[in-house]
């Protein structure tokens, strides 16, 4: 057995130091384009930390709203939300490209995540921008949502994601963090919960219905506050266990040429 075990890296200031934990721990960063956090420098230090420990590097663009961390819904015209996707892929890509590595996948963040897994049109353009940007990239979303379908409808490589530090509805998708216990905080719960998705075992949603959901990862998000204990005992589990910690793998082609 194997999974990719992935984390939203670059996303605050000061974070270098959990940074750097957490990249020894997961074998997939997604790191923060720009837009709901992270900065230039912030995304070549980031670029920098997986490089040298081996992680993949996916791109994490999300709404351009800092003040709420890019998880406000919103419902921008399709040319602005386009424009700004394209913007925050290229500034990273360049990133990596300038540094010698190689952008293997994207997730979109928070609401623009979220919405895209529940609404079927707004899935469909983002997996046409993803495709038109760079159709190797493996297009990241929630498990059974309407992004996996848009993304295999026109030939994307797709990976079905779960969570191991959010609470789920009974229809698959994210409890809203605005409700009581949407995010764990219990390291038993998040280590169950992990558990359950990994090996294929239903996990409990928030009305204490099973729900079955099959993924290629599991995420853990690095603005979390417990984040690093989190990582370390799952990392610490699939070791005992015997999983095999292995990225997302893309087929092979060339470098993205820095533009």
């Amino acid at each position: 057995m194997r999974i990719d075990l992935n984390c939203d890296v670059g996303e605050l200031e000061g974070s270098a130091n959990l940074d750097a934990e957490l990249m020894r721990l997961i074998s997939s960063a997604n790191i923060a384009c720009g837009a709901h956090a992270g900065n230039p420098a912030l995304m070549r230090r980031t670029i920098a930390l997986a490089l040298e420990h081996g992680v993949a590097i996916g791109a994490h663009p999300g709404y351009d709203d800092r003040a709420h961390f890019g998880r406000r819904p919103l419902n921008l015209p399709a040319d602005t939300l386009r424009d700004s996707l394209l913007r925050q892929l290229d500034s990273l890509a360049e990133a990596v490209a300038q540094q010698g590595g190689q952008l293997r996948h994207i997730k979109p963040h928070g609401a623009l995540y979220n919405q895209a897994g529940a609404d079927a049109e707004l899935a469909a353009r983002l997996a046409q921008w993803v495709k038109a940007f760079d159709p190797a990239l493996i297009l990241v979303g929630g498990a059974g949502g309407a992004l996996l379908q848009a993304g295999r409808a026109i030939g994307l490589n797709v990976a079905s994601e779960g969570f191991a530090d959010r609470r789920y509805r009974d229809d698959g998708q994210l409890l809203s963090r605005q409700q009581p216990g949407a995010v764990l905080s219990d390291p038993d719960d998040a280590l169950k919960q992990a558990r359950a998705l990994i090996t294929g075992q239903p996990i409990i949603s928030d009305t204490h219905k099973p729900l079955r959901l099959a993924i290629d990862t599991l995420c853990l998000h690095g603005d979390s506050p417990q984040a690093l204990n989190f990582a370390q005992i799952i990392h610490h589990w699939l070791q005992q266990s015997g999983v095999q910690l292995a990225p997302l793998m893309p087929p092979q082609r060339p470098l993205r040429p820095i533009r």
